[in-house]
């Protein structure tokens, strides 16, 4: 059998629709004007990785992904010429003769030319999306949705000829500058190697590249004879196998990022220096940070030494950092990442000095690169009043215009590009922040569609636009399957998506075939969950998972948040920080009453077990909510008997979860710590190692006897195992303590109820108890029992005040 040979020519009508297309009036093509970056562009391709690389890069994602076609696709590198000057992928019909006499066509099977290795991949997951109507998720998040696509020999035909796919604006950006150590801290080669694969299938080709820096790090200090410093985020020294293992990891995932054509952001100098090195040189200017969200100040956790930009020391640590990255990798996308002020406001407000200290960091960088791209986050210009436009307009021009790229954070809730007059002509990439905090990130259903499928259209086309890209910057990752799947996609859409269509269609991949009852509960999920509109910073703060610190006077009861009358109450001056609340919990209790009613229609589904899980989690979750406010409520009026009931009803509903939670793996405690320890060398590291996982995801290790981590909760999670063995026996102190209080007739012991709290958390985090790694139990049978038990009639919450019995531990 051969391939019939397809000449570059078939294409050239639809470029010439696309430069036709950019002269039309209203319609407009992003323009390079930026030449610096347009100088990197060339570099990467000429440093880059071969043509025959990047195609056998798509080919080994496809045998990964999709064994069974792997002679069913032909890839094919070509030049951005043959694209109209940009990137993009072409799907085209590609006969398969069987070359034997007279040829005969024995099949069409699809042949996906693109720029690159990721826009062939991206060309590969949009054929597979459109036309067989599959899906690709994070195995957490249920994995990929494959079983719709036909067998190997009936893919369908592209219609009208061929598919033209080209990128509105260059980059596509992944991660956030914390994702690192949140989501990947323990991840061998295994799970990186997935990880890579979605990227190239979402069409990202500039992710940053964190990993093993410690090492760089280490080798950069070794220099002034100084000790490497991180090791104080660990609780005790870095083992120098730990970075030997990382940095080897790291140049596996560069290798594998080259390979698809991807531009991988390095980190750079951003001033941080180990204390050994200002007694090494006095006369530098070093500025002694002040606390950050640490107990009592306690310098082992916080108040690290920054050196000033404008010391030539600087330059010179820059300078070696790059040069050691380069050396150490042997190669460079000329791109670096750079956060100096992120989260620590400059000393002077005099935007002379501002520049100063913006051009000596740039500096630093470009000693070691000449081509170098500083790349900053925008977070400082979104939370930080110090910024205003002097100080902002200095910061940005302080470096050539096109040597700087800075990323919107917050586009999707706060855009800084309109207020600021397009970041004052640098270019940037609109980006999805998506939460605040790292607990959100990965257990609570939250989007904001509307402003994914319009936002970046707006800003690229908007007047004197400087966009350059769009991106995706959440703190932790496997959460919210739809806000990723649809914000990948604008990556490559010239206008805004039709929303009513996009979310009809996406039930239907995602479980692999039409089921009109979930194609109901998502348009439900689109106007509610995915619909926060208020403007407000998402933080998951359910009571189970980010338990109050107060004592129940401070809490304000201003209703049951499970009424639709009531979900827009203002608790903004209450004490105690309430769970943000942007919708109606009983159009989503309905919702989820129609994936229960459907589910028999897919229960074999991975993808609708995790959603519908997720959404059961959910709506338990502010019903929870809902059971605390009453038990608060009852406290003040005296009811003993109420606080009972209730107390036992909660601590009931959380066991109840942590079943519901372990019957998909995507909820599950045990491979986070398993993952942990599976990085150890020897018994000493295992301890080490899962000290640290269970730690991030509880309290951080900075509190006393009777004062709780200020980070407390930042991490928390809805897996099982965690809230049986944790977050349970926490309530139960709390809940011991407001029935001593009502026995006794004394206030609440606020400092015996952190005492006992604190105690619990700093054993869980030493214990060894090993959790399940395997989802047990029928995800949609239990579903529908803790439906029936607690939100069926969850009204009479409200109405009557009273449940039904249930089993649950004792106080």
């Amino acid at each position: 059998m051969r391939l019939s040979s397809t000449p570059d020519s078939r294409f050239l009508p639809l470029l010439l629709f696309v430069v036709i297309a950019c002269a039309v009036p209203g319609v407009r093509c992003s323009g390079r004007r930026f030449p610096h970056l347009d100088r990197v562009r060339e570099l990467h391709r000429r440093e880059g990785s071969s043509s025959a690389e990047q195609e056998a890069a798509a080919r080994g994602l496809l045998e990964r992904l999709l064994p069974s076609h792997s002679a069913s696709f032909e890839f094919r590198v070509i030049s951005t010429e043959q694209c109209g000057g940009k990137a993009c992928f072409i799907i085209s019909n590609h006969p398969l003769f069987d070359g034997e006499g007279t040829p005969e066509i024995l099949y069409v099977s699809p042949l996906i030319l693109g720029v690159s290795g990721v826009e062939i991949a991206a060309g590969f997951h949009w054929y597979l999306k459109h036309y067989c109507a599959a899906h690709i998720s994070w195995y957490k998040t249920g994995g990929a949705q494959l079983s719709s696509i036909p067998h190997p020999g009936s893919l369908p035909r592209v219609s009208a000829g061929d598919v033209f796919i080209q990128r509105p604006v260059d980059w596509s950006y992944y991660q956030n500058a914390v994702t690192s150590s949140y989501s990947f801290a323990w991840w061998d080669w295994e799970r990186w190697e997935k990880e890579i694969d979605w990227m190239a299938l979402q069409g990202i080709n500039l992710p940053l590249a964190f990993t093993g820096q410690e090492s760089i790090w280490q080798k950069v200090f070794q220099v002034y004879a100084c000790v490497l410093f991180l090791s104080i985020l660990w609780g005790g020294p870095l083992p120098q196998t730990w970075l030997d293992d990382q940095l080897a990891l790291q140049k596996k995932i560069l290798s594998r990022m080259y390979a698809f054509g991807m531009f991988p952001v390095l980190p750079a100098f951003s001033g941080n220096i180990p204390a050994a090195l200002k007694s090494k040189y006095p006369s530098a200017k070093v500025t002694h940070l002040g606390n950050w969200f640490t107990v009592d100040s306690n310098p082992r956790w916080c108040c690290t030494y920054l050196l000033d930009a404008s010391d030539p020391l600087f330059i010179e640590i820059g300078k070696l950092f790059i040069e050691e990255q380069i050396r150490e990798y042997g190669r460079t996308s000329h791109i670096y990442n750079c956060d100096t002020f992120d989260e620590n406001t400059p000393p002077l407000s005099d935007p002379n000095y501002i520049s100063s200290l913006g051009a000596a960091t740039f500096r630093g960088m470009q000693s070691g690169d000449d081509d170098a791209i500083w790349l900053m986050q925008g977070w400082l210009f979104s939370y930080d009043p110090f910024w205003e436009p002097p100080q902002m307009k200095a910061l940005l021009h302080s470096v050539p215009v096109g040597r700087m790229i800075v990323l919107d954070l917050y586009a999707e809730v706060k855009p800084v590009w309109i207020n600021s007059d397009q970041f004052y002509g640098v270019p940037y990439i609109w980006k999805v922040f998506f939460f605040f905090f790292l607990s959100t990130p990965y257990f609570e259903m939250y989007g904001v569609l509307d402003a994914l499928a319009s936002g970046p259209i707006d800003a690229r086309l908007s007047d004197n636009s400087t966009m350059v890209g769009v991106g995706m910057s959440m703190e932790g990752i496997e959460q919210n399957p739809i806000v990723y799947d649809l914000m990948s996609e604008m990556a490559f859409h010239h206008t805004q998506v039709d929303l009513q269509v996009w979310v009809e269609t996406y039930p239907t991949r995602r479980y692999g075939k039409p089921v009109k009852g979930l194609q109901d509960a998502w348009w439900v999920l689109y106007q509610t969950l995915y619909n926060c509109t208020d403007g407000k910073n998402d933080k998951n703060r359910d009571v189970i998972v980010a338990f109050p610190d107060v004592e129940p006077f401070a809490i304000q009861t201003p209703g049951l948040y499970m009424s639709s009358k009531n979900y827009e109450k203002d608790v903004s001056t209450d004490a105690y920080e309430h769970p943000h609340l942007w919708y109606d919990t009983s159009v989503v209790v309905h919702a989820l009453k129609l994936f229960l009613q459907y589910g028999d229609e897919v229960s074999d589904s991975n993808t609708f077990r995790y959603d519908l899980v997720d959404l059961t989690r959910q709506a338990l979750a502010k019903y929870a909510n809902d059971v605390f406010i009453k038990i608060i409520e009852s406290y003040k009026s005296n009811s003993m008997n109420r606080v009972v009931t209730l107390c036992q009803h909660f601590l009931g509903l959380v066991n109840d979860l942590d079943t519901l939670l372990a019957s998909h793996e995507g909820f599950l405690l045990g491979p986070w710590l398993e993952n942990a320890k599976g990085l150890a060398r020897d018994r000493e590291q295992e301890i080490q190692y899962e000290w640290n996982a269970r730690t991030q995801i509880t309290m951080w290790f900075d509190n006393t006897e009777t004062k709780a981590s200020l980070l407390r909760d930042y991490a928390n999670k809805y897996w099982s195992g965690l809230l049986r063995g944790y977050y349970g026996p926490r309530a139960a102190i709390y809940f011991k303590h407001l029935l001593l209080s009502m026995e006794k007739n004394v206030p609440f012991e606020l400092e015996e109820w952190r005492r006992e709290w604190i105690s619990l958390t700093n054993n869980w985090q030493s214990d060894r108890k090993v959790f399940a790694t395997t989802a047990t139990g029928d995800a949609l049978n239990i579903s529908r029992s803790l439906y029936m038990k607690y939100l069926h009639n969850a009204d009479q919450l409200e109405l009557e005040g009273t449940f039904s019995p249930v089993k649950s531990v004792s106080l």
